[in-house]
Formats: structure tokens, sequence, C-alpha cells
């Protein structure tokens, strides 16, 4: 391996015993036809069930492109990438998933779009492989995320098969935030984005480690991390209450002097008052989840924890000509 490969491949590995066999016989397959040079960075996030041990036996067979980062617990699939991106050696850093939903024959697109020029590539899923459901509620959660963040121009925020180049990369691993969204944090710094279309396959062993809870909280993390959007309609929702309430004080002392005293709308106002007492709450919720991030961030906890790193270590010697050239320096010093 040189010592500067050109390419670097990030991904993040989480009980994937039944396809990792696959994934690096297709993955090395489709890098060594591209004729350049690579690292693939493998992170296991914590797995539970024979991972750590493929991922060895992976390096052990090609100890100068693959490298392990073994995580002591499972700090998330963003995490891990990010783990990667701090070790990254080469000028193209692409992250994929390691299920093989995204074929890794795919990967050429990217770097010849990265070799247009763009610093960023991101990718849209084409002929998604996924259940009706699954692909309605993706339909709807881009469109409610475009009209939430117009900034970040993504057509299908949930493919993770994207490149970067090493510039946008160092940026991202330098800002050290506990909780992130990477594609939508490469989009803030890169000044020539572009996207392109990668097949999608269903896929065929193991199951999602996204359950409903992981993809709330996933959710939570772009729009808290990269939008103010939802405090400022709680605002105007307040703000639209309150005028509506003022109005309401207003018809009930008018029709108390009309009408005179009367008990029937106690339960009407029961209701209402109920109403409001959630909305406070989902508002109160709302917030509480900015100030749990800031929580987050100031007490400055390491992000993840890494036991150890599987990698061959890189030797870094002088050119003939630099070892030249240090030689008569010392020789002119001596004269």
């Amino acid at each position: 391996m040189s010592q500067n490969p050109y390419i670097s491949i990030v991904i993040p590995v989480h009980n994937e015993q039944e396809v990792l066999e696959e994934l690096y016989t297709r993955l090395t397959q489709s890098l060594d036809a591209l004729g350049k040079s690579y690292e693939i960075i493998l992170t296991n996030d914590g797995s539970t069930d024979r991972s750590s041990e493929m991922l060895r036996a992976m390096h052990a067979r090609r100890p100068d492109q693959i490298r392990v980062i073994e995580f002591n617990g499972n700090f998330g699939q963003h995490m891990a990438i990010m783990a990667g991106f701090e070790r990254v050696r080469g000028q193209i850093v692409i992250t994929m998933d390691a299920d093989l939903q995204n074929p890794p024959e795919e990967i050429g697109k990217l770097v010849a779009a990265m070799e247009r020029g763009h610093d960023v590539v991101n990718t849209y899923r084409q002929d998604r492989q996924d259940s009706w459901w699954r692909l309605q509620v993706s339909k709807w959660h881009n469109r409610v995320r475009a009209w939430m963040m117009p900034k970040l121009k993504m057509k299908d925020e949930g493919c993770m098969l994207r490149a970067y180049s090493r510039s946008i990369v160092d940026l991202m691993a330098a800002t050290g935030e506990s909780t992130t969204f990477i594609p939508a944090l490469a989009l803030t710094y890169a000044s020539n984005p572009t996207e392109v279309g990668v097949a999608h396959a269903e896929r065929s062993a193991g199951t999602s480690s996204y359950n409903f809870y992981k993809l709330l909280r996933y959710n939570f993390d772009l729009v808290t991390g990269f939008s103010v959007f939802p405090l400022q309609v709680f605002t105007m929702i307040g703000l639209l209450i309150s005028l509506c309430s003022f109005a309401f004080v207003v018809f009930l002392v008018l029709r108390r002097l009309i009408v005179g005293p009367e008990v029937e709308g106690v339960f009407t106002l029961f209701a209402i008052m109920f109403f409001l007492c959630g909305i406070v709450l989902f508002g109160l919720g709302i917030v509480g989840e900015y100030i749990g991030r800031i929580y987050q961030e100031v007490r400055k906890r390491p992000r993840f924890v890494i036991r150890h790193v599987l990698e061959r270590p890189v030797e870094i010697t002088a050119s003939r000509e630099e070892d030249e050239a240090y030689l008569s320096r010392v020789s002119a010093s001596e004269g």
C-alpha cells in the first residue's frame, strides 16, 4: 500500500456476519478494477455476532489495504464513520453501508464525479427494492425535510453511498460534534456538490439495525442539528393560540353580558385547556431536544471509545533526493 492511497472506503459494521464475506469479495474486486490505490476502513460498532472475528480475518488477508477499528461498544453509524474519517489517508473518501443494498460496483460513478471537480457527491437510490410502506415513508420524509431545510439539497438522505474530498472530511472530523448527520454536515462545507443515481438492491441477509426508535433519533439529529425550524413553528403556533384565546375571552365576556351566567360550556373549556396543555408539553419537548444537545456538547465527553485498531504501520522513508539534500546540509554545516 502506498503511504497515501487515492481512495479511502469507510464502512460502519454492526452485526453483519451474513454479508461480510460477500462484501469483501465484491468490494475488493470493484476497487481492483478501477486500477487506483485504495484502502478500506471498517469500523466494528459494538457487534455481538462473529463480525469482529471476520473483520480480523479480512485484515489478515489484505493487511496493506484493509484497516479495522474496534469500538468497545455501540456508538452509532455516524460515529463509526467519524472514527474512520479521523484516520483516512486517501484523497477521495467514500462511505457505504455493509449490507450491500448499495452495490460496491457503483463506486466508479462516484470516483468519476469527484474527478470532474466536485467536492461532495451525494446519491439517490434508483428503483429502490424496499417495501411499499417504507418507500412511502421515505418519500414523505424527504418532502418534509426539503420543506423544513431547503438549503440542504438532497433527493435521498437515506442513501449512505457518498463521496467526499479529503478537505471536506478533515473539516467534518475537526468539528468534534457528539451528534451529527454527516451528509448534511458535508453540504454545509461543500462549494461544488452534485448528485448521481445509483443502483439499489434488496438486503440479502441479516436485519436492519435501524428500529423505529433509532430512526426517530436519527431524524432528531438531522432536524435539531441543522435547523431551528421546529422552534420557529412553535413560536408561530404560540402566537396564533394567544390571538385565538384573546378572541375567545372577548366572546365569553360579551356572551355573559348578553345571555348571563351559564355552565353548559364547562366541558368545552376543559377540552380546550387539555389541547393547549398538550401543545405546551410538545413544545417543551422540542426545546428539550435542543437543550439536551447543547448539554451533550458542553460536557466534552469522548464521542466514541476505540478498543484497538488493526492496521499495518506506515513507514515514512525519505527519497534519495531528500537524503542527498540532507547530507549536503550536514556537510556544509560541518565545513
